[in-house]
């Protein structure tokens, strides 16, 4: 009689996993995370992602500094981090292992790559002994799978190089991962079809891998079982996993179609915002220019001239170049022209960690520039609100004729979730009217008056240069406050760095009360406020879920407009005991929160180029809420 079929893999259902690649830069580590991810998408679950990678384009091979790793968490039920812990650990080798492993919780699985793990590897790694054999690994659930062997046999008689065929194990791996999580395989495939479509053997051999990957774990004794996550109960919409830099571009291409202006895109190439030119650069139909420069400074200087020429001027850096755009800013801010300043914030200072993120430059984005430069700030929470931070930001650049900074971050630009997208129709009108000679401020003579403001908004006359009767000056010295000719006098000087900063000001005019999530203590009896800006969001409303649990009154307010800050802050601030203030810098809202209302606020700062986890934002919570101890002498 024939053997009988071997049982089919038994399937678990799980409310959510927090997934890891590891491996060198080379080993395609971002591309598996990415198609990974995209699986999740289609099979609707929520998702947060965490890309963490090298700054160099190839560091040496094997070494610990040279090890790029994509965290995935995604579930059933609303992700609002990447996760804390880690459920499966893919190591492509024991370097890899090395700086991933402490990040798997005691009984996750760690899945690698037997065939990576030789005597070279170890000592480049930095291992003394086989972590395979001295029961470093006795803890976790291990998958020993050699899957550089098994890609060669799968790949065998393709005519590919050695190292052609090496490349493809990542797809191996990829489709492994799918199957221990019953993601759907068919994206990936057409990705690859689409990817690879140029190159028909490359394109067969990657997909040969996936598909072998793919089938190795029924065939495999090592799975003892697969997992199945629900699809998430998302409002009702069309979604698509978004990064915050896409989210970026997309909606300075909506503030463009709603205001009808061009949007001039001038940019120097720098990380981790070099993807918003590359998104940019697809949208020339929408009246989209973008413009390399040849560098920081000049980059800023071409956005201001589009502006000057009737366009809505945008220019994107990271922390060094925002640094070399403050004199521009400047400039921006004394001719009082629309701009819009992406700041997508690394660690710093100088060079720093180029690819590692953190929210250090909120202090330079609010008071960076030289004189009395008010500037209004927003900040994005999410990669999905990227796109809200920047049509916004937009808005307000036009609708005050001022330079908006948006603070965005590694973790937000390279991360993505799940996006909904927008009714555009039910979006904000962006209403610009330029100066005519019908609707212009003239004086007695007919001739233009370009600070002539209008009551409500402060904003100045703008009026493309070219328009006849309504020439007039700028330039970066001090203005008179009517006909914008240049001023020495002492009291117009004093007007106007008094007007400019009265027109930031009342952009708080235009926003609704702070909004504070959790417990409002309405009744002016909390115990913590937690005060958050930026890429923050997710861990602190976690965090505050996890307080609030235990039994704890506590709130959340998150800051999308950091300059000027929201109306009702100071009196959400008052129905708490404590504020704890958590930043990924060494403390920089916090200080700004003590200045304008003279409270105690306690920062909880951490600058190691990685998010928050809840948990370190809980037992801050935690620890802050506990009654003071009282020490009774005798």
């Amino acid at each position: 009689m024939p053997d009988a079929p071997a049982p089919a893999t038994p399937t678990l259902a799980l409310d959510d996993v927090v997934v890891l690649f590891a491996g060198d830069s080379g080993d395609g580590m971002q591309l598996t995370g990415s198609q990974f991810t995209l699986a999740t998408a289609h099979a609707r679950n929520d998702l947060s992602t965490l890309p963490d990678f090298p700054a160099e384009i190839r560091a040496p091979a094997g070494t610990l500094y040279g090890v790029s790793g994509f965290q995935l968490h995604f579930g059933s039920g609303a992700v609002h981090t990447p996760g804390d812990e880690v459920d499966l650990l893919v190591a492509m080798n024991p370097a890899a292992l090395k700086v991933n492993l402490a990040r798997v919780r005691t009984g996750g699985a760690v899945l690698v790559n037997a065939d990576s793990f030789s005597a070279r590897d170890l000592s480049l790694a930095g291992y003394d002994a086989n972590p395979l054999e001295d029961g470093t690994l006795d803890s976790y659930e291990r998958h020993d799978v050699e899957l550089t062997k098994l890609t060669h046999q799968a790949l065998d008689g393709t005519g590919l190089s050695k190292q052609e065929i090496d490349r493809a194990k990542n797809m191996f791996a990829l489709g492994l991962a799918l199957w221990m999580y019953t993601r759907p395989i068919e994206p990936a495939r057409a990705w690859i079809r689409s990817k690879f479509a140029r190159v028909p053997e490359i394109r067969d051999a990657n997909l040969r891998a996936l598909d072998t990957g793919y089938h190795y774990g029924d065939i495999s004794e090592s799975f003892v079982a697969r997992y199945e996550i629900a699809p998430a109960d998302l409002p009702p919409g069309t979604y698509r996993a978004i990064k915050g830099n896409e989210a970026l571009a997309l909606g300075l291409v909506a503030a463009g179609v709603k205001s009808g202006l061009d949007v001039f895109y001038g940019t120097y190439p720098i990380t981790p915002a070099s993807d918003l030119l590359h998104a940019l650069a697809k949208y020339k139909a929408y009246g989209v220019k973008t413009f390399q420069a040849e560098d920081e400074i000049a980059a800023v200087g071409s956005a201001i001239g589009a502006s000057f020429g009737g366009a809505l001027g945008v220019t994107a850096t990271s922390g060094p170049g925002m640094a070399l755009k403050g004199e521009f800013l400047g400039l921006a801010t004394m001719v009082e022209l629309p701009l819009v300043v992406i700041d997508v914030q690394r660690a710093g200072p100088s060079t720093g960690m180029p690819t590692k993120t953190e929210q250090s430059d909120l202090l330079m984005a609010i008071y960076g520039r030289n004189g009395d430069t008010p500037t209004p700030v927003i900040a994005p929470k999410t990669p999905g609100e990227c796109f809200l931070a920047a049509f916004h930001a937009a808005r307000i650049a036009l609708q005050y004729m001022t330079p908006v900074i948006v603070l965005s971050d590694g973790y937000l630009g390279n991360g993505s979730e799940p996006w909904k997208l927008p009714d555009v129709d039910a979006l904000p009108d962006i209403s610009v009217a330029f100066a005519t000679p019908d609707t212009a401020a003239l004086n007695e003579d007919g001739a233009f008056l370009p600070y002539v403001r209008d009551e409500h908004t402060l904003a100045r006359g703008w009026a493309r240069p070219g328009t006849a009767g309504l020439e007039h000056r700028i330039g970066g010295l001090e203005k008179d406050a009517r006909t914008g000719g240049v001023s020495y006098d002492p009291e117009n000087h004093q007007r106007m760095t008094e007007t400019r900063a009265e027109k930031v000001a009342r952009i708080a005019d235009a926003f609704g009360p702070v909004q504070v999530e959790g417990d409002p203590a309405d009744d002016g009896d909390g115990d913590v406020l937690v005060v958050g800006w930026g890429s923050t969001y997710g861990a602190i409303k976690k965090a505050v879920e996890s307080a609030t649990a235990r039994g704890l009154r506590v709130g959340h307010a998150h800051l999308r407009w950091l300059n000027p800050l929201p109306p009702g802050l100071d009196e959400a601030i008052g129905r708490y005991r404590r504020v704890l203030v958590p930043e990924l810098n060494g403390g920089q809202l916090v200080h700004v929160l003590r200045d304008r209302f003279l409270v105690d606020a306690v920062g909880l700062s951490k600058v190691q180029g990685l998010p928050f986890s809840a948990r370190e934002v809980e037992a801050s919570i935690v620890e802050l809420a506990a009654p003071p101890s009282h020490t009774v002498s005798s």
